[in-house]
């Protein structure tokens, strides 16, 4: 038996010391103290997800925006990339997929909030991390408070204030928030002199935000501290190793810095590991990898559970802002004087490639939908439920937790609470290490005057689980003691519906208190002071009622942990309804848009009138696409390639550099056709090349339009932005074989068999058709 004694009395949070937050009259008044934010009177979990309008087609961003809702995320952060925006000194460009304006603007109109991360050095992969090539020219001394620089720096905010006139909080905007710099962490004046400048620029939020990680020296409560953690790291050295640091992740605890990231670029060393000032902040997040991007020499594969996990661990250990970067992936623009990519030709230690910034992010570089996406929104499902209740509550580490991140073979766990109820957090799970299973395990926990044991016998918890259990929480007026099944939100409506799932293949049991009368298909018995639920099968047929004391009257749903990552939740047809389906969905007022090819139905509860059959409690919707032979690309080889580069290593970072313009010269290339019918109205087609190699780069009419560094996955490329083109002349797919002493990290589960290795498999072409149901008024 793991055992846990919680505080019964949780200290209140510090209030009124943070130089931040609305004014308490305004309507829907944004506030924050030590220990979470608040908004309208009540505690605020925001879910942030990072997407770069600059690096994506203005006339895709409401489609895309949509989906990025449909995944849960209530705020978009974007980067303003200086060099975006002014490459040439005085020469202001926010025109087109530069539309700041119309991009908050689409948030607005989608009920998303805004962040803003206003550099003016910003990163992201970004050359010069954003400064543009006349800004480090001009002799001054950037990120200080240097006149000179400051004197650049203030025609940028006032544009900036420009483009977000009318659009912040003040005039009931969106913007809840902005960022300053970006890993500075050792000018804490100088935080404070451009949030002055901007404020002045108009550019105002009730949230300024930092990042902390690296021990970063900010102006105390001038900004929110915000932090980060990915599951590798394409900015660590090629060694064939897991990146010492993001184990650290996959462990519960205090703890928020990661001084790994932006390590690559900072000039000194962190040193010492006080966190004890945090203490006057919440536990915030903008950098929680979505997944990683690929530098040249280091091109890892990141999974859905190697993200979901690491997210759950972090609200486990205390986060009361979860931010995902990046949560949609993106292409680098290439400027009017140059390419704008971190390489190292512009003096940084990683090569980047030129356009691909996919990120293997949730929704990818042209918004596939992937595997993170439901492993995430199985968690924000939770989250907009549960989550102002989760803020207020803080973490409580068990006596016998891991003592150092060595530790493969004691099973992690916690329980956050408010001395009243809590959640309990178990994570099994890391990437590259895989961790054993844990027999005969229960938990015991003395959490408000009762001792709550879960599960009654005890179970195993599997390799690869991770989950979070709730800990006397209120189902309608009843209280559901413990359960071993995953919360996944509330159906809002006469009878509130909670859902859940199961968790790790685990028997799923639910305890009451004796007052609660439980009926449905399920074994109901009393067993002193408690009603325990056992027998069920989870599943779509798994609706329980649940009647308290008084009368009152709600339900509970228990899907099994497949049919958990299928579900959507959202208002569609008058009603708070929770949609499965095997394909994609986004729910968009009134009506429902399942992305891809198949036959499947879609399941609904509450059931639409217009349902056509039944599955359990759920109502059956035909969704068919597709079924016919999808248009084929036509391919021909133009040359074969020459031999493998030798690898080149640059100076400064002894790291291995990406191919240039002239190695293309060596390359294998194809010419790849694609029929008119291929394209059908608005939808997306993807070209998926199956191919083993170093690096490809994709060109349409000589224009370089995509690239990858290999890493294992098929290379996608999004034919809609550039239809009329690739009519016009086709493609150009040109590739580079493996050298066979290439210093490059892969995972390894794709290290090929043999190098020199250079081979294209195929190449397809894959319809994203859009099927868009609408309820029948009949």
């Amino acid at each position: 038996m793991r055992r846990l004694d919680i505080p019964g009395l949780i200290p209140p949070p510090m209030e009124g010391h943070l130089r931040l937050g609305d004014l308490p009259h305004q309507p829907d008044a944004i506030t924050v103290n030590s220990r979470h934010l608040s908004r309208g009177g009540r505690p605020w979990f925001p879910i942030m997800g990072e997407f770069h309008y600059g690096r994506y087609p203005a006339g895709e961003w409401r489609e895309e925006l949509l989906k990025v809702r449909a995944g849960g995320v209530t705020a978009v952060a974007t980067y303003i990339f200086w060099n975006l925006h002014e490459e040439r000194r005085g020469v202001f460009d926010w025109s087109g997929d530069r539309d700041l304006r119309r991009f908050v603007t689409t948030c607005a109109e989608l009920g998303l909030d805004v962040v803003v991360r206003i550099g003016p050095w910003g990163h992201g992969e970004s050359r010069n991390g954003g400064f543009p090539d006349w800004v480090p020219a001009t002799g001054c001394v950037p990120r200080t408070d240097d006149p000179r620089y400051i004197e650049l720096v203030r025609p940028l905010f006032e544009q900036i204030g420009a483009q977000l006139s009318g659009l912040t909080r003040g005039h009931g905007g969106p913007v809840v928030a902005v960022q300053v710099e970006n890993e500075l962490h050792d000018q804490p004046g100088h935080l404070v002199t451009l949030k002055r400048i901007a404020q002045a620029a108009g550019i105002d939020a009730p949230l300024w935000t930092a990042t902390g990680w690296g021990h970063a020296r900010l102006p105390p409560d001038e900004v929110i501290p915000l932090f980060g953690g990915y599951p590798e790291a394409a900015w660590d050295t090629a060694h064939d190793g897991w990146p010492q640091q993001s184990r650290a992740h996959y462990f519960f605890g205090p703890g928020r810095d990661d001084d790994s990231i932006g390590a690559d670029l900072r000039t000194t060393e962190v040193t010492g590991s006080d966190e004890s000032h945090l203490a006057r902040y919440p536990f915030a997040t903008c950098e929680l990898g979505g997944g990683m991007y690929t530098s040249y020499h280091r091109r890892p594969i990141i999974e859905a559970p190697d993200i979901a996990a690491l997210g759950l661990v972090k609200l486990g250990s205390g986060s009361v802002w979860q931010g995902y970067y990046m949560y949609h992936g993106a292409s680098q623009k290439i400027g009017a004087l140059s390419t704008l990519q971190e390489s190292h030709a512009t003096g940084y230690p990683n090569d980047c490639p030129v356009i691909n910034y996919d990120f293997q992010a949730p929704l990818g570089e042209y918004g596939q939908f992937r595997d993170s996406f439901r492993h995430l929104r199985l968690q924000h499902l939770w989250l907009a439920a549960d989550g102002p209740d989760l803020a207020t509550m803080t973490l409580t580490m068990p006596p016998d937790a891991p003592a150092d991140t060595a530790d493969r073979e004691t099973l992690r766990w916690c329980v956050r609470s408010d001395g009243r109820s809590g959640f309990l957090f178990v994570n099994n799970h890391q990437p590259v290490e895989t961790l054993p299973a844990h027999e005969e395990v229960r938990f015991a926990v003395e959490l408000g005057g009762r001792e709550l044991v879960v599960p009654r016998e005890p179970v195993t918890v599997p390799s690869g689980a991770y989950f979070v259990w709730p800990l006397a929480r209120p189902v309608g007026g009843s209280l559901l003691l413990t359960a071993t099944a995953q919360p996944m939100g509330v159906l809002e409506g006469d009878e509130p519906v909670h859902v859940f799932c199961q968790t790790a293949g685990i028997p799923v049991e639910l305890v009451f208190d004796a007052t609660t009368e439980v009926e449905g298909p399920a074994t109901v018995e009393r067993d002193g002071d408690h009603l325990v639920v056992s027998d069920l099968t989870p599943g779509t047929g798994c609706l329980l009622r649940v009647r308290d004391a008084a009368g009152a009257r709600a339900a509970v749903l228990v899907l099994d942990a497949g049919q958990a990552l299928t579900a959507a939740q959202g208002r569609l047809w008058g009603a708070d309804r929770l949609v499965l389906s095997e394909r994609p969905v986004v729910i968009e007022e009134g009506r429902l848009v399942v992305y891809g090819e198949g036959s499947s139905d879609v399941r609904i509860f509450p059931a639409p009138p217009s349902a056509t059959g039944t599955d359990g409690v759920f109502g059956l919707l035909p969704a068919a696409t597709g079924g016919g032979r999808a248009p084929e690309a036509k391919v021909e080889e133009v040359r074969q390639a020459g031999p493998a580069r030798p690898p080149v290593i640059d100076p400064a970072s002894g790291r291995a550099s990406a191919p240039t313009d002239a190695d293309f010269e060596q390359a294998a290339v194809y010419r790849v056709t694609v029929p008119r019918e291929a394209f059908t109205g608005e939808e997306e087609v993807l070209l998926r090349l199956d191919w083993t190699g170093d690096v490809g780069r994709a060109y349409i009419g000589g224009r370089l339009v995509a690239d990858q560094f290999w890493y294992g996955p098929a290379w996608e490329i999004g034919l809609r932005r550039f239809r009329e083109e690739v009519l016009e002349h086709g493609i150009e797919i040109k590739l580079l074989p493996l050298g066979a002493d290439a210093p490059v990290f892969l995972s390894p589960q794709v290290q090929p068999a043999a190098r020199p290795a250079l081979e294209l498999r195929s190449v397809t072409l894959v319809p994203v058709p859009r099927t868009v149901i609408v309820e029948d008024a009949g």
